[in-house]
């Protein structure tokens, strides 16, 4: 995974891990996908793959905020959002902004614990 900017995906302190806010990037073109639906759906594939990196997976997120270019995609984002969370409910909160990294949509930053 390549960061857009001078940041760690992952920190880890204690049994908390902190993960970088996810665009939709594609990882192996380094490019952002196209619409909300498909940037929603590979900031999910992102934030999988950082969780597996630390040997976590999505049922380990216990908050996550969710950064919208548009708060009017905030339904579609949510059932994206609830599949790739595949069951697992995290305390949340979703927030519009003015712009994000890349022109990016979306972005999505969480803590996981371990036990």
């Amino acid at each position: 995974m390549r960061p857009v900017g001078p940041y760690t995906p992952v920190v880890q302190a204690g049994n908390t891990y902190f993960i970088s806010g996810q665009i939709g990037v594609d990882l192996d073109t380094n490019d952002l996908v196209e619409g909300i639906a498909a940037q929603t759906q590979q900031v999910m594939n992102n934030l999988a793959a950082v969780l597996s990196e630390a040997g976590l997976g999505v049922e380990n997120v216990v908050k996550t905020t969710i950064y919208l270019k548009d708060i009017a995609d905030y339904a579609l984002v949510n059932e994206i959002y609830a599949d790739g969370m595949r069951g697992n409910k995290p305390a949340r909160a979703a927030i519009a902004v003015a712009d994000l990294p890349k022109g990016a949509l979306i972005e999505i930053e969480a803590i996981a614990h371990k036990t």
